[in-house]
Formats: structure tokens, C-alpha cells, sequence
């Protein structure tokens, strides 16, 4: 179930832009670099997929309900 929306994928992307240019830049060294890498893969997954599954078991969504 798509939870997800716009305004929401649009700062995961740009969070996991960010995150991947402090990472190869040098800036992070060793296990934060790791942590990060894995939240910036995490943020653009979910971005890409439109899914949270950290918002389901809240029945959270970001994502405008057309009717």
C-alpha cells in the first residue's frame, strides 16, 4: 500500500542526496559513514517505492486521497 506522497518523496531524496555527497565526499569516516549509507539507501528505497512501512502501523500516510 502506497503511503508515501509527494511533498514527503521529494525530502527523502533530496535527504539521501545529501546524505550519499557527505559520504563519498570524505566528510564521514568508518561506522557513520556506514549508518548513513544505509539511512540515505533506506530514505531513497522508500522514496522510489512509495512505501513506509514505519507509517503502517501507525495507519500514517502522507500521500492525497483522490476521490
Amino acid at each position: 500500500m502506497k503511503n508515501v506522497g509527494t511533498i514527503d518523496r521529494t525530502i527523502r531524496i533530496v535527504g539521501a542526496v545529501v546524505i550519499a555527497a557527505v559520504v563519498m565526499t570524505g566528510l564521514v569516516h568508518g561506522t557513520l559513514a556506514l549508518v548513513l549509507g544505509i539511512i540515505g539507501a533506506v530514505l531513497l528505497l522508500t522514496a522510489l517505492t512509495s512505501t513506509c512501512p514505519g507509517y503502517l502501523p501507525f495507519g500514517l500516510s502522507t500521500r492525497t486521497r483522490v476521490r
